[in-house]
């Protein structure tokens, strides 16, 4: 067994790796970029080495760094965690060759899975379903926009390389090919290295399903079943479920016989998934599910699989790399209940989802409840920075009685979850939750997309977490200490007015000014768990989290597009600029594209007019809120 164990990897998935490490008697070796100097995953190694300054091109991507630091404090192997240079094949052949351990499958596999068109040329060999398009070495924008003519709008377009849903791009109307192309290939270019692509038949009514697999190196391999990741946003998995709803048993054995193939054609060892896209309009039959591409990797959404099985995935994958065989064979593996996992990000959906970054001066992702599971890298105090993706964490829950259970048992988990003053989609995941249809499952990809006005809404806040608020003023007499948490019981305020008669109305404001009335708590009022935070209180409402203050908040009046300025959203490196001043734009019009934490971030106009001032330069680096671009209304 491996004695020792770096960890090339950051954030919740390190801090997990970590966690088996630990109860199998392993030592384990962090490293760090100068953002991550503090972070959570380097004070729970036993050892950490920095590596180099904080953009990942300079320290987590540098795999001569890591292996250095590896020989440096006497590691034994290298877990790649996922991402970063998890599927990089050079990678796992320099680790190899160092002599150390590589925690993942063999290169020639990576190699075989890691370009998305020599693999579906694989698996059609294998027997595998793929889905209908192109994946040809015509690369021209002729040849490309000739075969989308040929297989048919919608199409979608999908870097060779990487995945996450980086360099992917759903093209609706032939005459937006060429830009979607484009944009495409730049995102695909930065992320992987690669900007070529293939294209897909969009399936109108899609499921995505995959299914996980293990082979060791003794010719064993087997599945773990599978899991459902349909609600996506950009391609980005947001909920992820496991079993799939209304997967029949006929189907089930198909498409994890079919997996199983797949792993077996490329030799793999190790944990993989084989991700599928499936045809739901008639609901899921086996004829209708296609292979996408395989992860050669643990996933993100590993602990589904991990609380219906009873498996330690990263444990198995320690085991499998130090030449022992699968721990269990296929016919002593089952399904045991009802598992779902929501990604909690640092970003702001009422702004286009865009990131969010800052200090966690409240981070509180400990619900209350023996059913969740919080997967996170990050405490109170710690940094979200613009360098790497905004995951804060990964809520799981696992229920025994049915998976409706499930679903309100993780929204009523996220509700007590807490974060502040860094925005996140805690609110949007439970809008989502809630939904009629996501309890019936009567869903595909495209439903955050096609509701995502609902979703994103931010509601009134309910008149306890104005109370609860109130009461938290009266107890604190107005000095807060900075995320102490105060749940204040009205029973030990009475006689206290703060300028208003019990069972009268009074008047807080929330973080955007907006004044908010309500009833002054009776005695009796059951009050909900509240936070200070400088002069405000922070109430978490419904996933929401509302900032109350006894005077509006100051600086409300900044400069923001309703005066025609063009903000950047958050610190980033601008890579296209589509106008210049003095140019007639429309309401929508793409004025320039931002790239921040690893995507494309398009900047448009907010209303017909003039561009008056542009400051942005292509390659130039912005920070939050730096005025762009200016521009000035047409007159009427």
């Amino acid at each position: 067994m491996i004695s020792k164990l770096l960890i090339a990897n950051r954030g919740e998935i390190a801090c997990r790796i970590i966690r088996t490490a630990r109860e199998m008697g392993i030592a384990t070796v962090a490293v760090y970029s100068d953002a991550d100097a503090k972070a959570l995953h380097v004070r729970q190694a036993d050892e950490a080495v920095h590596i180099g300054p904080s953009p990942a091109a300079e320290s987590y991507l540098v795999g001569e760094k890591i292996i250095a630091a590896a020989k440096q404090t006497g590691a034994k192997a290298i877990h790649p965690g996922y991402g970063f240079l998890s599927e990089n094949a050079g990678f796992a052949q320099a680790v190899i060759d160092a002599g150390l351990i590589w925690v993942g499958p063999k290169p020639s596999s990576i190699d075989a899975m890691g370009l998305k068109d020599a693999a579906k040329k694989l698996m059609r060999e294998a027997g595998v379903p793929v889905t209908p398009g192109y994946e040809g070495e015509d690369q021209s924008v002729e040849r490309l926009k000739k075969e989308a003519d040929a297989i048919g709008y919608p199409v979608l377009i999908k870097a060779v390389a990487g995945g996450g849903g980086k360099g992917m791009r759903k093209v609706d109307k032939a005459e937006n090919f060429e830009a979607d192309l484009e944009s495409c290939r730049r995102e695909a270019k930065a992320s992987f290295s690669n900007d070529e692509v293939l294209l897909e038949k969009w399936i109108t009514s899609p499921r995505h399903i995959e299914v996980q697999v293990f082979g060791d190196s003794h010719g064993n391999v087997v599945h773990l079943f599978e899991r459902d990741c349909s609600l996506q946003r950009r391609h980005q998995k947001v909920i992820e479920e496991a079993p799939a709803p209304g997967m029949d048993e006929a189907t089930r054995e198909e498409i994890c016989a079919a997996a199983v193939r797949a792993a077996k054609a490329v030799d793999y060892e190790g944990a993989g998934t084989i991700e599928f896209i499936a045809d739901a309009s008639e609901g899921l039959r086996a004829d209708r599910i296609f292979f996408m591409e395989m992860n050669t990797r643990l996933q993100v959404e590993h602990p589904v699989t991990e609380e219906i099985t009873g498996v330690d995935l990263v444990e198995w994958q320690l085991r499998v790399a130090s030449g022992e065989p699968i721990p269990l064979q296929q016919d002593e593996l089952s399904i045991n209940g009802w598992a779902i996992e929501a990604r909690l990000y640092a970003e702001d959906p009422a702004k286009g989802f865009l990131p969010s970054t800052g200090r966690l001066e409240i981070c509180d992702l400990d619900p209350p409840f023996p059913f969740v599971r919080v997967e996170t890298g990050v405490d109170v105090g710690g940094e979200i920075t613009p360098y790497y993706d905004p995951m804060i964490a990964k809520v799981i829950v696992w229920s025994d009685h049915s998976r409706e259970e499930a679903v309100s048992d993780l929204a009523t988990a996220l509700c007590e979850c807490a974060v502040w003053p860094v925005s996140t989609n805690l609110g949007f995941l439970v809008r989502l939750l809630e939904q009629e249809r996501f309890y019936e499952f009567d869903l595909d990809t495209g439903f955050i997309d096609q509701n995502l006005e609902s979703l994103v809404a931010r509601p009134a806040p309910h008149q306890v977490a104005l109370q609860t608020a109130w009461s938290v003023f009266a107890k604190a007499d107005h000095s807060f200490d900075t995320r102490q948490e105060n749940v204040a019981s009205v029973n030990s305020l009475q006689g206290f007015r703060l300028n208003a008669d019990r069972n009268s109305t009074a008047v807080l404001f929330d973080q955007f000014g907006q004044a908010q009335r309500f009833e002054v708590p009776e005695d009796d009022q059951l009050l909900m768990k509240a936070y200070t935070a400088g002069t405000s209180v922070i109430v978490p409402d419904s996933g929401f989290q509302y900032a109350f203050s006894l005077t509006p908040p100051i600086g409300l009046g900044a400069a923001s597009a309703a005066d025609g300025a063009i903000l950047a959203p958050m610190p980033g490196k601008v890579i296209a600029v589509d106008v210049a001043e003095g140019d007639a734009v429309t309401a929508g019009q793409r004025l320039m594209v931002l790239e921040a934490m690893k995507m494309e971030h398009a900047l448009t106009a907010p209303f017909d007019g003039t561009v008056t001032e542009l400051s942005a330069a292509t390659g130039g680096q912005v920070q939050v809120e730096a005025v762009l671009a200016v521009v000035e209304p047409k007159e009427e």
